[in-house]
């Protein structure tokens, strides 16, 4: 297991080198830099001498690959650059936007868990009953909706309808958090509750529940002690996509709010071309999804005896 683990990370390293290399090309490529996006929003703008020296302060009038080495060469060195926009050190700025985003994360999964697990374990027992209908029509629904849209109706009727709710977020607080995690859980509800109760449906047709049913074993029994723990290797399977995306920042659902995290940092910083903060927000994507797949398959290991014996084979 300890090979393992080692193997793992170290795939980190090229893994990390390739995807802020094509980052940094991508942002290359784009017609105009983070010194056009500042300055042309200027009225009366700004003559091409000011920004060419402004360029040369920032690095950007050298070529892609010396700009690429310098940057990587600060990072190892400890040092992430400083932001074209606010002139501020990249790497405490972007760690300043993480607990909004934790926050976020926290609440819409654990509300997201709460729901699905036992709405599909409910509609998988009374298959093809009303309660099935009502719970597999909400989560097409659910699923069909585009987060933004979701998010527009729920500030329509909770804010604008019946001002119960901020519009937007502003401020970390129990009111502006809510809406938010609403438009996050709806989205995640639907797909877990009905791949729960596919799971759920599997494993009732199984030989071994037929067994220990003709054994006159209960059926909470059953559902809580065998059924519920071979269907959280699915449960976890969506967790770990869930909890990378949403570590990674909901862009969209976080400009909508006006939520000050992640998500809403890399979108500001896309549209004015900021690399360093970019390059900032693709490493910890990058470090995200490498340790959440990590962690994933360790807890496969200790769920499933299989995986077990394959590793130790």
């Amino acid at each position: 297991m300890k090979t393992y683990i080692a193997h793992r990370l170290l795939q980190l390293i090229p893994i990390v080198l390739g995807i802020t290399f094509f980052s940094f090309a991508l942002m290359q490529s784009v017609a105009g830099d983070a010194v056009d996006a500042l300055y042309d929003n200027i009225s009366g703008g700004v003559s091409e001498e000011i920004k060419a020296e402004r360029r040369a302060e920032l690095g950007l009038d050298k070529p892609f690959l010396v700009q690429y080495a310098n940057w990587l060469k600060g990072l190892v060195q400890g040092d992430m650059g400083i932001s074209y926009l606010s002139g501020k050190a990249v790497f405490p700025t972007f760690m300043s936007k993480l607990p909004a985003t934790l926050l976020l994360m926290v609440s819409s999964i654990s509300l997201t868990v709460t729901v699905s697990i036992p709405l599909g374990v409910l509609a998988a027992v009374r298959q093809n009953r009303i309660l099935d209908y009502v719970v597999r029509g909400l989560t097409f629904a659910g699923n069909s909706l585009p987060g933004f849209f979701t998010s527009l109706l729920l500030i329509y009727f909770f804010s604008l309808k019946l001002r119960l709710l901020p519009v937007m977020g502003g401020t970390i607080s129990l009111k502006s958090i809510i809406l938010p995690t609403l438009t996050l859980a709806i989205a995640m509800s639907s797909k877990y509750i009905r791949q729960v109760r596919v799971t759920v449906l599997e494993e009732l047709q199984k030989d071994y529940v037929t067994g220990a049913r003709a054994r006159g074993v209960r059926e909470s029994v059953i559902m809580y002690a065998n059924v519920l723990k071979t269907a959280m290797l699915t449960i976890i399977t969506l967790l770990a996509l869930s909890i990378g995306s949403l570590l990674g920042g909901t862009a969209i659902i976080e400009t909508i709010f006006m939520w000050d995290g992640v998500g809403k940092l890399a979108v500001d910083s896309i549209l004015m071309r900021d690399y360093p903060m970019i390059q900032a927000y693709v490493i910890w994507m990058a470090l995200i999804y490498v340790a959440v797949n990590l962690v994933t398959d360790l807890l496969y290991h200790f769920l499933d005896p299989r995986i077990r014996r394959a590793h130790s084979a």
